[in-house]
């Protein structure tokens, strides 16, 4: 399969708004009956997601590729297996998840035994992006149906053919009468915003997170906003450069940078800017040739509004490399940006493409002060061959997840959360973390009735009083 794309359907699916009510009804009805609660009803949907993946690859694959143009590899690695080994890492450790939690039992409340149960929350609503479509709407649900709860899924209509595909093929594999996918673009997901969920996980930019947030107000519902931002890469005179070039390259420009936690920009120190950027420029003709449109390994814009959208950022600065752009291709070449200022458009918002500007700075200090100027990130890298300067990155900085030396490999790791802080985000998932983002940990005390002290009763006594100071 090569990177050309394939053309967006002529007919997006939707799904009848009159008929929204009635779906999150039907999965009310559904949890209050208990089905979802069992552990054996966990694990079949888990199984059921595996068996998905594994039956459906070439289906899933066509999907993301008719949608962004996106390599065989990309696809694999950062979605089907993504998935696929996010759901068989829930259900080895389900049992644990689901187990009681023993915590001790102060004097004051004995006899007695305390405990924390997990429950889970009833209907809730996922809502994804575009530009991991498949994994950013599976994984969520991964972690809602490990804590027992139904589900309904808003899949982005920016990427109809995955949307279509799992409207057409998920429900063969889970319970569809616990969870439901909706259809459509704003009206769809406005409607679904006007239902009473006890969760909403969405995944987007922060424009969108506010309105559901102030959607989710009337209910007060809880949410988890996996949002975005400029995620920084310091560069330090002690890093590896050969390999620092490629690392920073490869994830940038994978999915041809529409990624939330891509380097956004970096920042070097001015004694190896040069040399970096050297480096960068041949690792850009490397990975993708003189004519990466032609690349069987880039992937594409997703439409002709994000490509209009990108090419007005590439007058910012200078270009090092790449620049190229086709409109009828949704085609934008890897390009880098050297003298870069933060007047420049290309600083201004998360770039959300295939154009990384690299900044000069004095030293490591100046870029801690950069990026303390701006909002938190979604993420931050870091490339030192100094253990104190990575320290002193880490703890003078505030970022949703950080990587020493690579960029965004933390979300490869299942018991790290994943999650932003500040306008990057609220709240975290993957893992263990994901079963309790869709989870009620309540607190329990259970006390038998054979012994019953009289000491808390009234009528009040000077020594019940004594007492009652002794043991609190």
């Amino acid at each position: 399969m090569t990177a050309q794309h394939v053309p967006a359907s002529s007919t997006d699916p939707s799904t009848e708004l009159d008929l929204i009510p009635q779906v999150v009804q039907r999965l009310r009805a559904r949890f209050e009956s208990g089905v979802t609660r069992s552990r054996r009803w966990r694990e079949q949907q888990l199984e059921g997601i595996e068996r998905f993946v594994a039956e459906c690859e070439k289906d899933i694959f066509e999907a993301l590729h008719a949608d962004l143009g996106k390599p065989e590899i990309e696809a694999f690695g950062a979605e089907i297996s993504y998935v696929a080994n996010d759901a068989k890492h829930a259900r080895k450790h389900l049992a644990q998840w689901m187990k009681e939690e023993k915590v001790s039992t102060p004097l004051v409340a004995m006899p007695g035994k305390s405990t924390i149960q997990s429950e889970p929350l009833g209907v809730v609503l996922i809502i994804s992006p575009w530009n991991y479509p498949f994994q950013l709407l599976m994984a969520p649900l991964v972690g809602a149906l490990a804590a027992g709860n139904c589900a309904v899924l808003k899949p982005s209509e920016v990427a109809p053919h995955t949307s279509a595909m799992l409207a057409k093929l998920l429900p063969r594999y889970v319970d569809p009468t616990c969870i439901e996918i909706v259809e459509g673009a704003v009206p769809e997901t406005t409607k679904l915003l006007e239902q009473r969920f006890d969760h909403i996980f969405y995944t987007g930019n922060g424009t969108v997170g506010r309105i559901i947030m102030r959607a989710a107000a009337e209910h007060l519902t809880p949410v988890t906003l996996e949002l975005g931002g400029k995620s920084p890469t310091i560069v330090d005179r002690t890093a590896d450069l050969d390999v620092t070039a490629k690392r920073i390259v490869w994830g940038k420009f994978f999915n041809a940078g529409q990624t939330c936690v891509a380097p956004d920009y970096v920042l070097v120190e001015e004694s190896v800017h040069d040399a970096l950027l050297t480096r960068m420029v041949a690792a850009v003709r490397e990975f993708y040739g003189d004519d990466p449109q032609r690349s069987d390994s880039y992937c594409r814009i997703v439409n002709e509004r994000h490509h209009d959208r990108l090419t007005k950022l590439l007058d910012s600065g200078e270009i090092a490399c790449g620049g190229q752009h086709d409109k009828s291709d949704r085609f934008i070449a890897p390009t880098i940006l050297r003298d870069v200022t933060w007047d420049d458009a290309v600083m201004k918002e998360e770039i959300f493409g295939p154009i990384l500007p690299v900044l000069a700075v004095r030293d490591v200090d100046e870029a801690i002060r950069t990026v303390n100027d701006h909002d938190k990130p979604l993420a931050l890298y870091v490339f030192s061959s100094d253990k104190s300067t990575q320290k002193k990155v880490l703890a003078r900085t505030s970022s949703g997840g950080a990587t020493v030396n690579h960029v965004w490999m933390h979300l490869a790791v299942p018991d790290l959360p994943f999650g932003g802080v500040g306008e990057s985000g609220m709240g975290a998932y993957h893992g263990k973390h994901s079963f309790d983002v869709f989870s009620h940990r309540k607190a329990v005390l259970r006390k038998p009735t054979q012994v019953d002290p009289p000491i808390l009763y009234p009528p009040y006594t000077a020594t019940k009083t004594k007492w009652v100071k002794r043991i609190l």
